[in-house]
């Protein structure tokens, strides 16, 4: 018998909005369990191939729908119901594509959660939201969750059911394993719950605290889905996934968008450069969208071939600062690239089309999108006018309906149903969206303020330079200056200070703004999206100026 689910304050868009979004069809009158479920019977014939040297699958959508079908009445039987939190932590494996459309159908909250998440995070957030089941794996590369589970789940009384993927010897002391969710009768029908109540929490990457719980209704979620896909309609190859499912863009890219482009679902549990290169050929797929890393790391490698260039004709950027030289570095190789934006609280803002001008697809992050609005404001709250920077103000049919802490809410959510994204922008005459930077990414120095994206985008026209991240470091004269971590192309040195100020000086830019210290990087610390976590570098810097 299912007990009271957990209940967090939602900040829904106001009632003329709702009624916009319901009357322009941006919102239907539906669940995400009973939209996955037709979307899934309609490309059952699709394969679905997880690719993985731990755990490779292969089979078709429909064989996984069935199976979903099954995990819903397991899941049942363990006593979860609609509106109860099923959370689960598992790699880009076929278990985790079961259990979200499972626990969809259901009508339970999902919460996905990172599989490279370590105890701190998954206590947080396991106690955060209730979850009253966990869809676990027993252990992962360098990972054992069982053991980490096994040190605070005594902290959580609310969590009954925990399910075990990948060592059924381990599923004890509580724990079943996966394949008994399987032994169960199926769900009859995808549960009918109300599609303004949260479908799925995604938890962002913590920065200096714990991480941000973003709920999305049923209505939210499933608009989104059908925005990207609308998006991404000029997709011809099915797209190699290799972002987490655990996190907003591998579940919507990998779960969620190629049902509504009716395309096959292939998954990556590791980006692994070589084993996607074979994969591509092998299965005629194209991969390398997302942030720039997942492009720039197969240009780089070794056995990239023209083979390989011809399946990536098209690609789409976003997630992460898209710095010019990336663009251009693919126009040169005949790649087409458009960039967008958005975050976990509002997925797709903005965006281009590969149709649209080269200058505004390249080096802008698109416009808004069907439904968006944008408002750009001074530090008072008050508009800016068109070529003038502000920050980003957004709202849509996609917006999030508040985060799990009711404060986090209040903070950037207003009565409009703005958000407040805390990204700064410039909006030009057309409409076009260019990100400049965010309000904490900014170094201070000697009280000036220097844009930590400036200076990158001119240190990415570096030659050999593959990827860059500015942030401020410990000064004592100055307060602050900015430290350029650079990760090169193989058999390419990294610049001296030397030749980073003639390349600063020739580009013209303010001397107090150019680079005072480079530091070489084999790779960086990333969220899951891949977007570089800035705060990591600068604790380092801290602590070695520390000490």
């Amino acid at each position: 018998m299912s007990k009271t689910p957990r209940r967090w304050p939602l900040v829904p868009p106001p009632e003329a909005l709702r009624r916009r979004y319901l009357a322009t069809g941006q919102w239907l009158d539906t669940t995400l369990g009973a939209f996955v479920d037709e979307r899934l019977a309609a490309t059952s014939a699709l394969e679905l191939r997880i690719w993985s040297r731990a755990r490779p699958w292969r089979g078709t959508i429909g064989d996984v729908r069935a199976m979903a079908y099954r995990v819903a009445g397991g899941l049942r039987d363990a006593g979860i119901g609609p509106g109860d939190v099923v959370a689960f932590q598992l790699p880009n494996w076929i278990e985790a594509a079961a259990t979200f459309y499972g626990a969809s159908l259901l009508g339970a909250v999902l919460v996905p959660i990172v599989h490279f998440y370590g105890a701190k995070e998954v206590r947080y957030i396991l106690a955060h939201t209730g979850a009253r089941a966990l869809v676990t794996a027993a252990s992962f590369r360098q990972s054992d969750y069982l053991a980490a589970l096994a040190t605070f789940r005594g902290e959580l009384p609310e969590l009954e059911t925990v399910v075990v993927v990948g060592d059924d010897a381990r599923a004890t002391d509580g724990a079943i394993a996966f394949a008994r969710l399987l032994d169960a009768a199926p769900l009859a029908a995808p549960v009918r719950v109300d599609p303004s109540t949260p479908a799925v929490i995604g938890f962002t990457s913590g920065t200096t605290s714990d991480p941000k719980g973003v709920i999305h209704s049923h209505h939210t979620i499933v608009a989104e889905t059908r925005q990207l896909a609308d998006m991404q309609a000029d997709r011809v190859l099915p797209l190699l996934v290799g972002a987490p499912v655990g996190h907003a863009i591998g579940m919507l890219s990998g779960l969620l968008v190629p049902l509504c482009q009716e395309k096959a679902i292939h998954l990556l549990d590791v980006w692994d450069p070589p084993l996607i290169l074979d994969a591509m050929l092998e299965a005629d797929l194209t991969c390398g969208s997302g942030a720039t890393y997942f492009l720039t790391s197969l240009l780089d490698a070794p056995g990239f071939t023209p083979e390989h260039l011809k399946r990536m004709t098209r690609i789409g950027l976003g997630g992460a600062p898209v710095p010019a030289a990336v663009s251009d570095r693919a126009d040169a190789l005949g790649i087409s690239t458009v960039r967008s934006y958005g975050s976990t609280e509002h997925p797709s803002t903005t965006g281009a089309k590969h149709e649209e001008p080269a200058v505004k697809r390249k080096y802008t992050d698109g416009r808004a999108l069907w439904g968006v609005e944008l408002k750009l404001v001074d530090e008072d709250g008050n508009p800016v006018p068109a070529g003038q920077p502000g920050e980003i103000l957004s709202r849509g049919p996609d917006r999030f309906v508040g985060y799990t802490d009711p404060a986090l809410s209040a903070a950037t959510l207003d009565a409009e149903g703005w958000y407040a994204t805390g990204d700064i922008g410039v909006l030009d005459a057309e409409g076009y969206l260019t990100i400049t930077d965010r309000k904490k990414d900014i170094i201070i120095r000697g009280g000036e303020n220097v844009s930590a994206a400036e200076v990158e985008e001119i240190l990415m026209r570096m030659p050999g330079v593959s990827e860059v991240a500015v942030v401020a470091a410990p000064d004592a004269r100055l307060g602050e200056h900015a430290c350029a971590c650079v990760r090169m192309q193989p058999g390419h040195a990294v610049p001296d200070l030397d030749a980073v100020r003639a390349h600063f000086a020739a580009a013209g830019l303010a001397r107090q703004k150019w680079p005072e210290e480079i530091v070489a990087v084999d790779d960086f610390p990333r969220t899951p999206s891949g977007k570089i976590k800035k705060f990591v570098l600068r604790a380092e810097l801290r602590t070695r100026a520390a000490g």
